[in-house]
């Protein structure tokens, strides 16, 4: 069966956590956006598609990961900081990356794609290595390394290559998992307010280890993101939601329109 959003929609809350799971028609009449009042000032995450989402912050604009058809960020503010996690095609397109790419947009992003880059883009961008960081404006930017520790799985994410983030915002800490499993770095995470966290098959991982390391590094809040997989890979967020412990809340975006 061909699965779509729709097949997400979660009827009740999970007993094992606190979750909020708006439902994704209220979700669109919202703008897909939800707003989050920190120390530093309020940030609006808005959901993409899979990977890709905006976050309007009191230090500007950031894209994750901006794929696909530039016409999806026309409604946005211009980026003022795009961060990429990896290469792969539903991550990083030079096309894409290029359209939104003003003067003043800084990026960050792994060596690889680093490596990647055209001149003109490279002129505006930081290449930063697991376990470096990189600062934008006041903004300290952690990488995280992201991969796979499953070994038929270790050619799609090799140890040591890809990116996650964490974006140090005052008071309020943001971790981006990008393309990896529940790997001991994401696990030790600690005084995460807000996660976007991966989980399809064969790339990332199940829905039953994302929970098991969300649990464990307890973010306040949490999107399950990146969810559609291949061969029946795909998990359902709702599961991923049931299976939490602690008091963590959950919000499910407009991801698969």
């Amino acid at each position: 069966m061909t699965q779509t959003r729709r097949h997400f929609l979660a009827t009740s809350a999970a007993a094992a956590g606190a979750i909020t799971i708006l439902p994704y028609a209220a979700h669109a009449a919202a703008h897909a956006s939800d707003m989050f009042e920190t120390a530093a000032g309020p940030i609006k995450v808005h959901p993409v598609a899979h990977a890709s989402f905006v976050m309007e912050t009191p230090v500007g604009t950031i894209y994750s990961d901006p794929v696909g058809d530039v016409a999806q960020y026309a409604d946005f503010p211009d980026a003022d900081l795009i961060l990429i996690t990896h290469e792969h095609g539903d991550h990083y397109n030079a096309d894409t990356l290029a359209a939104l790419v003003k003067e003043n947009t800084q990026i960050i992003t792994n060596p690889a794609v680093f490596d990647m880059l055209a001149d003109g883009v490279k002129a505006n961008a930081s290449a930063v290595a697991n376990g470096a960081s990189a600062t934008f404006k006041e903004l300290k930017v952690d990488a995280i390394p992201a991969y796979n520790t499953t070994e038929e799985r270790k050619n799609f994410h090799p140890q040591g290559r890809d990116n996650g983030y964490v974006l140090n915002f005052d008071g309020f800490r943001v971790y981006i998992s990008g393309d990896t499993e529940d790997v001991p770095e994401m696990r030790a995470l600690t005084d995460i307010d807000l996660a976007f966290v991966c989980m399809n098959l064969p790339f990332t991982m199940d829905a039953n280890a994302a929970a098991s390391a969300v649990s464990e590094f307890a973010p306040t809040y949490v999107y399950p993101y990146h969810y559609r997989g291949r061969d029946g890979g795909t998990q359902d967020p709702a599961d991923f939601a049931k299976m939490l412990s602690g008091d963590i809340e959950v919000r499910m975006g407009d991801w698969y329109s």
